[in-house]
């Protein structure tokens, strides 16, 4: 939902600008008046060119040292970038372009992390190193061996640049991480020197054997890689979980703790990285401590991204995460954006998607205190951002354990999230749409489910999702669409046991809306799951009021088995008669 903090906020002046104020102020201050003179001859020589305005070239007495001093240069320095650029575009425009992509990894590392900064260099390099690496295996799959051998060494000076600038930047190494550094360079040049002799073969048979001794020496490199850039970012991420646990001052644990957040943003293995060394432990240490509470959600965020890995989650319980999750979600002194990110680690460790989260045992002692916080938060909810967190956690709860649904009957949470459907501050995309339907779709096995949602007017708001429709396109919209139609069938369904909630579907056209789904694939985006669990409300409510049904509709999308109905519809071809 959010994104890291941009990189560009790191980078430091531009080199660029810095040099030509240098350079203009050291040809501004130049002394004898030989030079003042020749100076202003070159801009009246460059002045005189096509585009230069033109200069007098005996400027009056008075008016000499001014002139010299400021004028000329400036006005000389301002055409001569002129001229650059027309001369740049020249170049541009006879360079020949490459068809091989392989520039990239060359470019990339200008304006590059400073050499104070082993945990970016570390991660830059790595990038480079492992496009490198499957650049080669690409290459070689080709039989394309002069690509082979200069990728192969330019691999090689990326390893070595590495090895050398963070050893220069951490100032010290380990002896396991100097028996893998010469691991790794010496497959380097195994590389190198294989795939130049592979030049020089013309056999082809003896050609694919060295093939599958290079293939056997990349795997290795590899392996070897791996390894040193987990010892180093195992490394630096001990030194920024021990500086988090041994501060007790907010702005430097603000920064390391954004610099812990940053790394998790780079995929799963480093947030394993941070669980296991500890990060989870130090981030709960912030958020119990009452000194560092404008650090609470930036921690909070911290600990979501780090629960996405079993570690981290099992890091949690060990250290009663829930209980802490639960203090600040029933703390009405914490600000809605704290509260807002501990809906989030909630959701996260009770998310149905990862199997490990089905064993947080200590999560059901809070259960329906946390249940109750997250409901009031989605009817407080200030913003559309705090509902959807909020309600993505309570989804979550109602697949962790059935008596969340009870509890949130109770707290007549069906009420509180049709309210909020009304209201576009609070619910205004599809995303948001999918967590409410989820959260309606599990409660609907509930007997008492169903007289709630009559009450609330609840079928006419399932009714409009099932014509919910993406705005701009994008992939991640329309499958949250089609899940929104998907789930709300599944709720019809469900609620069409009651017959009252069967005629009042009947009354609303659902009937007719669920039949043009199963009939035409472009209203369910082709979407198999949506044309399933149309066909079962369908022959649900069929079951209810048959009398809503034509006999081309029943024979077809209710009498045969729904095996036979699925094919009938996933194979029909809309009619543009």
């Amino acid at each position: 939902m959010r994104r890291p903090p941009e990189e560009a906020a790191r980078e430091g002046p531009c080199g660029w600008g810095l040099w030509r104020v240098q350079e203009s102020r050291r040809l501004c201050c130049t002394g004898p008046d030989r030079c003042g003179q020749a100076l202003l001859q070159i801009g009246i020589n460059m002045m005189a060119l096509p585009g230069g305005r033109h200069l007098d070239p005996t400027p009056l007495p008075g008016q000499r040292l001014g002139l010299m001093q400021v004028d000329s240069v400036q006005r000389w320095m301002e055409d001569l970038k002129l001229m650059t650029e027309c001369e740049c575009m020249c170049i541009l425009q006879a360079k020949p372009i490459s068809l091989e992509e392989d520039a990239q990894s060359d470019l990339i590392l200008a304006g590059g992390p400073g050499p104070g900064d082993p945990l970016q260099l570390l991660l830059k390099r790595g990038w480079v190193i492992s496009t490198e690496l499957r650049r080669i295996g690409q290459k070689l799959a080709q039989d394309r061996w002069a690509r082979v051998h200069s990728m192969s060494v330019r691999l090689t000076c990326h390893a070595r640049s590495m090895v050398s600038e963070y050893s220069a930047a951490s100032r010290s190494s380990s002896q396991e991480m100097g028996q893998v550094e010469k691991l790794l360079m010496e497959k380097c040049s195994e590389l190198s020197v294989v795939t130049e002799r592979c030049l020089q073969v013309e056999n082809e048979h003896v050609l694919k054997s060295m093939k599958a001794c290079v293939s056997e020496t990349l795997s290795t490199l590899g392996q070897h890689f791996g390894q040193l850039l987990e010892l180093a970012l195992t490394r630096e991420v001990q030194a920024l979980v021990r500086k988090i646990d041994a501060s007790d001052n907010i702005y430097t644990t603000e920064t390391t703790t954004g610099n812990l957040f940053s790394l998790t943003q780079e995929g799963a293995p480093l947030c394993r990285i941070i669980a296991k060394e500890g990060g989870v432990v130090a981030l709960f240490k912030v958020c119990r401590q009452d000194s560092f509470r404008p650090l609470y959600p930036q921690a909070l965020r911290t600990l979501a991204s780090i629960c996405c890995v079993e570690e981290g989650v099992h890091q949690l319980e060990k250290v009663d995460g829930v209980l802490c999750l639960a203090d600040i979600l029933t703390d009405d002194s914490h600000s809605e954006a704290t509260r807002a990110e501990a809906a989030a680690v909630v959701a996260q460790v009770t998310s149905p998607h990862l199997a490990f989260t089905q064993h947080l045992s200590s999560f059901l002692e809070s259960m329906e205190e946390i249940v109750t916080a997250l409901v009031k938060l989605c009817q407080e909810a200030s913003s559309g951002e705090v509902f959807l967190l909020a309600s993505a956690a309570l989804a979550n709860i109602t697949f962790f354990d059935t008596m969340a649904c009870e509890v949130l009957l109770q707290l007549n949470a069906i009420r509180i999230l049709l309210e909020a459907c009304s209201d576009k501050q609070r619910v205004d995309t599809p995303y948001t749409r999918d967590q409410i339907v989820t959260i309606l779709a599990n409660m609907s096995v509930r007997d008492q489910c169903a007289s709630d949602i009559i009450q609330e007017n609840g079928i006419q708001l399932i009714m409009g999702m099932l014509s919910e429709k993406p705005r701009s396109g994008t992939p991640a919209e329309v499958a949250a669409c089609e899940r929104v139609q998907q789930k709300a069938a599944v709720t019809l369904a469900r609620l069409s046991r009651d017959p009252a909630v069967a005629q009042e579907a009947v009354r609303l056209s659902c009937m007719s809306r669920l039949i043009e789904l199963c009939r035409s694939p472009s209203e369910r985006n082709s979407s198999d799951a949506v044309l399933v669990a149309c066909l079962a409300a369908l022959r649900r409510l069929a079951g209810v009021c048959p009398e809503g049904l034509q006999d081309s509709d029943f024979q077809q999308l209710v009498q045969p088995r729904l095996v036979d109905s699925f094919l009938l519809c996933s194979n029909m071809e809309e009619s543009f008669v």
